[in-house]
């Protein structure tokens, strides 16, 4: 089941903003890095590569959380906790494009790493507010 997005945070998700997507390495230590999203209401969408760190640690632990900040106050924050439950093929970058427009880059290319991305969908089992 989805856990409810408080009306008032929804915005962190619907605007344009950086998250940061934490995982767990193999070793258990955690790996946190900035990344574009896509909220579709129910799931979080990342644009990612199977050749990446990132992805191997899911594939050995499939829990992921994401925090966004308020642009004008980094206090005011959503953290959403969930796990990897679908990793789409994206072999012609096309949703590396979407989220580059999504991102003020009207002009976005497919990256050339295009032939090795996926979609990474994250389930939304847990949220905390700030």
């Amino acid at each position: 089941m989805t856990a409810t997005i408080p009306e008032r945070y929804l915005r962190f998700l619907e605007d344009p903003n950086y998250g940061n997507l934490g995982t767990i390495r193999p070793d258990d230590t955690v790996q946190v890095n900035p990344m574009w999203f896509l909220y579709d209401g129910e799931h979080l969408r990342f644009t990612h590569t199977t050749k990446r760190a990132k992805f191997r640690n899911l594939q050995h632990n499939p829990s992921m959380s994401l925090s966004v900040s308020d642009p004008e106050n980094p206090y005011d924050f959503i953290e959403l906790r969930g796990k990897l439950v679908e990793v789409v093929p994206d072999p012609t970058g096309a949703f590396y494009v979407t989220l580059g427009k999504r991102y003020g880059n009207p002009d976005q290319q497919p990256p050339p790493d295009r032939a090795d991305r996926v979609i990474l969908v994250m389930s939304i089992e847990k949220v905390a507010v700030k």
